[in-house]
């Protein structure tokens, strides 16, 4: 079916291959062919933050069924679904949450706070029927609100990952030798060594079976490694709270000025080389449809994990723990997806260079609910360029089907 309302059909226009970070609307092959309504909405939630976005709504003016989709650090208020499924009959509200560009310190426990606040506002606006949309991060995002919050009357997922620590584990380079210095280096570890398969760019690279099991262990226990070093300011943190109120300011301000320092401070962690996978330079591991290199690089992976493109540079010891740990966060689907019991989609795109076949299914498999739908975009990329009315008829065809409009 067309994505559409009877009288208001869609062009259908495909277009090609957009650079990295073009998730956003308008590119003319994305925008509907009628017009829709636009709402600029601000949300402060029960703990103070502000939440920002914009509601679209159907060109017929009303709805009953509300669709709401953010990404833990993205403004999804412009994002390419909104507009075409306000134009399919629905009501979008695209927000950001309030790490909007800036996760240095995001915690998903405060993430899935703004996520409610955006579905109570549109249970306020009358919707009948409220459905999460993640897309990328979003994704996993969005199955913890469903999961710890009881949110939600569907889960859709968009090129959805398994999660923001999760999608560490794979990139991260286990090679770093010591935390402090960025060019430190294991050779043995180093998939960017010619001893280990690498090749420069654009050649292609092979990297052997048991060195990337090796590998990924290694990936792991510098995960793990960087969660200690975390913990442990926390713990230090603690214990001067604790110290802190056994010192009386007026008698000794001093020592409660000492203590409190300590109690208040956040240790900030700089993460160097973040986007290490193999699977980017060789295409037989996990075999797809993806190109050779990865959204995040300009275009060689290996610029980007010792340049700018990495991610979780810079994070707070709670953000790190929180977000980018894929051994300490609870914003992991293989966690939260058996709680996800709502009527669930996936949207793979085959041609994405971040997320996996196996992956994607693994993360459908593991739903909890009994109305689950796996679909596979032949050829797509992550952002979904070229693909994204086609994405979303197949959206709003299952949205038909099981919400009213």
């Amino acid at each position: 079916m067309m994505l559409a309302d009877p009288d208001h059909p869609l062009d259908h226009h495909l277009g090609g291959r957009r650079p990295f970070g073009l998730n956003y609307w308008p590119l003319a092959e994305d925008a509907p062919s009628t017009e829709i309504g636009r709402e600029s909405v601000r949300i402060v939630t029960p703990d103070g933050a502000l939440v920002r976005g914009i509601l679209w709504t159907p060109p017929r003016g009303t709805w009953r069924t509300a669709v709401i989709l953010t990404h833990p650090r993205g403004d999804f208020s412009v994002h390419y679904a909104c507009p075409l499924l306000a134009a399919a009959g629905y009501a979008v509200l695209g927000f950001a949450t309030r790490y909007m560009n800036n996760d240095t310190d995001c915690l998903h426990e405060a993430c899935i706070v703004d996520v409610k606040a955006a579905h109570d506002e549109m249970i306020r606006r009358g919707a009948e029927s409220v459905v999460l949309l993640g897309n990328s991060g979003g994704g996993s995002l969005m199955a913890m609100a469903n999961a710890q919050l009881g949110i939600g009357d569907g889960w859709v997922g968009m090129a959805a990952h398994p999660g923001e620590g999760v999608f560490m584990l794979q990139v991260i380079d286990p090679s770093v030798a010591d935390e402090s210095d960025p060019f430190s280096r294991v050779p043995e570890l180093d998939m960017y060594d010619p001893d280990n398969g690498w090749r420069p760019w654009p050649e292609p690279c092979s990297y052997d079976v048991q060195w990337l099991a090796t590998y990924r262990a290694a990936q792991a226990a510098r995960v793990a490694r960087l969660d200690e070093i975390a913990k442990q300011s926390i713990v230090e943190s603690e214990a001067a709270g604790t110290m802190l109120k056994g010192i009386d300011k007026a008698t000794d301000p001093r020592a409660w000025r000492d203590a409190r320092a300590k109690r208040v401070f956040a240790k900030y962690m700089v993460i160097n080389r973040t986007l290490a996978d193999p699977a980017y330079l060789d295409l037989s591991i996990d075999p797809d449809e993806r190109p050779m290199g990865s959204l995040f690089a300009f275009p060689d992976p290996f610029e980007a994990n010792y340049g700018r493109g990495g991610l979780a540079r810079t994070m707070t010891a709670r953000g790190w723990l929180s977000t980018w740990s894929g051994l300490s966060s609870h914003a992991k689907l293989a966690d939260t997806m058996p709680e996800v019991t709502v009527p669930t989609l996936l949207v793979h795109p085959t041609a994405d260079t971040e997320i996996r076949l196996w992956q994607a299914k693994e993360i459908v498999e593991a739903s909890g609910a009994v109305d689950r739908t796996y679909v596979e975009l032949k050829g797509a990329p992550h952002y979904l360029e070229g693909h994204r009315v086609e994405a979303m008829e197949i959206v709003a065809d299952w949205l038909h089907s099981r919400y009213p409009r």
